[in-house]
């Protein structure tokens, strides 16, 4: 039975992409010299003026390689490469070098590395990972998210996001043979089961930590409704990074923590499949988070491929709500940048509702991991998984 779904879903991935790809190459060839994060009146902005230690600036590597892949059209590995080396001015200034160093270097050195071998790009790999490694205390066993803000200090707090960035320190390892890297990974996880994922199995999205004893201190609100509520994106990395760490570890542990965490996720998920920004948010409140969606689809197919209860569950919530995006919020229209809509950055934010350049590539993850054709750029997957 898993069998045929796999292939139906498949082939409706297949003809999809056809037009994904159709309009990709025309949005690849007009955003040269750009690292888009969102896009106003369907024009990518381009963070590589004015932010670029944005945490979100390698997506768009990720998305031309992503595209690379199965086209290999010089547009995509020119937009790719390009991206690639000027983000090395992040490796020049310490208030971009912080916990996203896999968010940044991931779908971009690392789908390069793995599809080119380019020395470089080794070489950009191995500075972020160093970097990432540096940031771990060992005292209460957190990597720190951020640098000061020049408002309050951020010493001792960890993220839910930190998570996606584990995959960088497991390479870290298999590439090098030192096995710093992965106690400082599994360490981090095993954190984040202690002390982010609640009993009901949402996550929180940031903890505080007292760096001189290591002790839990509180949640935070982060970017969810409230520090006890379940902002979306949040369970989303939690249910995608647990999965993760499992599939480079092997410890079932994570499995289980994914699994709590996917069940969790599935039970809050309303009628129409369109995922609200925080699953605690009042029911007259029409906020929707699209690249949530998009991240969590792409971590219950890798679920579903895993020996677990819920596995053919797993992959049909998968697909259906990527059949919801795509039904409600996909954009294939030439004339404008993104592909997803609908997007939140922040429950507080004062605006809602717009296009990420994440949500996009999570997006495309998604089709090529139901076609066979995932770069795998988090260790895992068809390309990454030696």
């Amino acid at each position: 039975m898993m069998a045929e779904i796999d292939e139906t879903y498949g082939k409706w991935a297949e003809g999809l992409s056809k037009k994904i790809l159709a309009k990709m190459e025309c949005v690849a060839g007009r955003n040269k010299n750009k690292i888009p994060y969102s896009a106003k009146d369907g024009v990518w902005c381009d963070s590589s003026k004015d932010n670029i230690g944005r945490w979100t600036n390698g997506f768009w590597a990720g998305i031309n390689w992503q595209l690379y892949s199965v086209t290999k059209s010089p547009v995509f590995l020119e937009n790719a490469r390009w991206t690639e080396k000027i983000l090395d001015k992040c490796f020049l200034d310490y208030r971009y070098m912080d916990q996203n160093s896999g968010f940044r270097w991931l779908p971009s050195s690392y789908a390069s590395y793995i599809l080119t071998k380019d020395k470089d790009s080794y070489n950009r790999l191995r500075l972020a990972a160093d970097s990432l490694a540096g940031r771990f205390n060992s005292i209460g066993n957190f990597i720190r998210a951020w640098n000061e803000d020049g408002k309050k200090s951020r010493i001792g707090w960890a993220s839910i996001d930190c998570l996606m960035n584990l995959p960088l320190l497991y390479w870290a390892t298999r590439e090098t043979g030192d096995w710093r890297y992965y106690a400082v990974a599994t360490k981090y996880a095993d954190t984040v089961l202690s002390h982010f994922i609640r009993e009901d199995g949402s996550a929180i999205h940031i903890a505080e930590f007292d760096t001189k004893t290591g002790d839990f201190i509180s949640p935070k609100a982060g970017y969810g409704m409230d520090a006890d509520s379940s902002w979306t994106k949040g369970q989303a990395w939690a249910l995608y990074g647990l999965t993760l760490s499992y599939l480079h570890t092997k410890e079932d542990f994570y499995l289980d923590g994914a699994q709590h965490v996917a069940t969790n996720f599935l039970s809050h998920i309303p009628d129409s499949l369109l995922v609200p920004v925080d699953f605690c948010q009042n029911a007259d409140c029409g906020w929707e988070d699209s690249s949530a969606a998009s991240i969590a689809a792409c971590a219950l197919i890798e679920l579903s491929c895993l020996d677990c209860q819920y596995s053919e569950a797993f992959f049909l919530a998968a697909v259906k709500m990527l059949e919801a995006l795509v039904k409600n919020r996909l954009c294939l229209d030439k004339d404008r940048d993104e592909l997803i809509e609908n997007c939140s950055s922040s429950f507080h934010d004062k605006v809602q509702g717009f296009p990420l350049v994440y949500a996009d590539y999570f997006f495309i993850e998604a089709l090529w991991k139901l076609m066979g054709k995932d770069v795998g750029i988090w260790g895992v997957g068809n390309a990454g998984k030696n």
